[in-house]
């Protein structure tokens, strides 16, 4: 019944904004009572949670499976372009894994399902290469915020899908330009054409 109801609750956040879902609906699509979701989860804001961690484990899924290669900077722009495919991708399920509650803490301890790992590691790469220069923590959250900046915008509609199309390499590259230590102001991939 648990597994039931959370597959509801997670069909429903990836197809609606989160105020539109309510107990009764996701227990209806389920098959089940509402007290049996408030027995399950005690609450709203405890199944949130749960839909929470798929999102996260669906992001960390796809980031994970970006390919490691010898080109630290290519492999952080190939990041980028798997994390807005999965905002597009997933935009209400986006929505509920940073829409106030969920936190990115690049600084704090990650365990290996993390979304935040990869980028991390990458960003320890081309520090150790010397094509990048600050602390990873720093260079994570700029790196982030401008992402985000973007994908939030995209979904909100605020960018027009062919304008989110031409700024997003760009605005990327700008971002791990101003990064870049001097031998690597000409960020490899420069021209990597419109993002998926």
């Amino acid at each position: 019944m648990k597994e039931r109801l959370l597959e509801a609750a997670t069909e429903m956040f990836a197809t609606r904004p989160r105020e539109s879902v309510t107990i009764r609906a996701v227990a209806a699509a389920a098959g089940a009572s509402t007290a049996a979701v408030y027995t399950l989860f005690d609450s709203k804001d405890v199944l949130i949670n749960e839909v929470r961690n798929r999102a996260v484990a669906g992001l960390s899924r796809d980031l994970s499976a970006v390919p490691v290669t010898d080109d630290p900077l290519a492999d952080l722009y190939a990041l980028a372009v798997a994390y807005r495919r999965w905002g597009r991708e997933h935009s209400h399920l986006y929505t509920v894994l940073f829409g106030g509650v969920q936190r990115f803490d690049p600084s704090g301890e990650m365990s290996a399902g993390d979304p935040v790992r990869p980028l991390v590691d990458t960003i320890g790469r081309a520090l150790s290469a010397s094509v990048l220069v600050g602390e990873v923590t720093p260079i994570a959250l700029s790196l982030w915020v401008t992402l985000h900046g973007l994908v939030a915008l995209e979904l909100a509609g605020a960018l027009d899908a062919t304008t989110a199309e031409a700024i997003f390499p760009s605005t990327i590259l700008a971002t791990l330009r101003g990064w870049a230590t001097p031998s690597q102001i000409d960020v490899p991939g420069s021209s990597p054409g419109p993002a998926p």
